[in-house]
């Protein structure tokens, strides 16, 4: 993207509130759920004692850092994980419901306990930006925001994760070159995408991709578009030195 002293405003809108999402649980969970919380997920937890070296929460230091917001059922998550063995992962989701579906793909029923977990994939189960604001400068390779909650409603625009209010904390996590990958099916979280990248100049921006590029891994929520005849659009940003 292009930077002019006549680029386009940032969206006005109201400041972000102290949380961005609902309910943090949908259906009751099973006792297998619970168990997976109670005993697999303490396992693979990034802490706030990682905070000022995240490398430091995984098995083995990884070359390379990673950090997916909201990863949903969590199958875009372990792809990348099992794609990337010398990257580590820090994959962030607040439902239980999601949660509980990653872990229980990760541990086979009976190894909740004890059976082996992904070296290279921990996970943060609260708000992510509390986690990016602990973070030190310039410690991400990559950021992945694939098919977010789109708040639809203009009252609701706040609630967005691309906001201008976010964009300069991710700007300081992310190395110079670092990517972002964004995904969205909604017409109006695609639209609200372009006005607030069209309005900033820390990172460079390409026209989305109208087809999965290569090396992105499918989620649930892109098949559930296509199968409703939405569209998505697919972003890389690059950050700017």
């Amino acid at each position: 993207m292009t930077e002019t002293s006549d680029s386009p405003p940032a969206p006005k809108v109201k400041p972000q509130p102290d949380r961005l999402y609902g309910r943090a649980r949908g259906h009751a969970l099973r006792p297998r759920q619970h168990l997976l919380l109670e005993a697999t997920l303490p396992r693979l937890a990034v802490r706030e004692e990682h905070f000022a070296d995240p490398k430091s929460a995984f098995a083995v230091r990884p070359s390379s850092l990673w950090l997916e917001v909201g990863f949903g059922g969590g199958e875009h998550a372990r792809a990348l994980a099992e794609a990337n063995p010398d990257t580590g992962l820090i994959a962030c989701e607040v439902f239980d419901n999601g949660i509980c579906s990653l872990l229980s793909a990760l541990v086979p029923e009976g190894g909740e306990e004890s059976a082996p977990v992904p070296g290279n994939l921990r996970l943060w189960t609260e708000d992510a930006r509390h986690l990016l604001a602990g973070l030190p400068d310039e410690c991400l390779d990559g950021l992945f925001l694939m098919f977010p909650d789109p708040w639809p409603k203009s009252r609701h625009a706040k609630r967005r994760f691309v906001h201008p209010e976010t964009l300069g904390n991710l700007a300081r996590v992310l190395k110079p070159g670092a990517f972002w990958r964004i995904a969205s099916d909604d017409p109006t979280y695609q639209d609200w995408v372009r006005d607030v990248l069209a309005a900033q100049t820390l990172f460079h921006v390409t026209p989305p991709a109208t087809v999965r590029p290569d090396g992105w891994p499918p989620t649930r929520y892109e098949a559930k578009a296509f199968a409703a005849g939405r569209h998505p659009l697919y972003w890389q940003l690059t950050r700017k030195p």
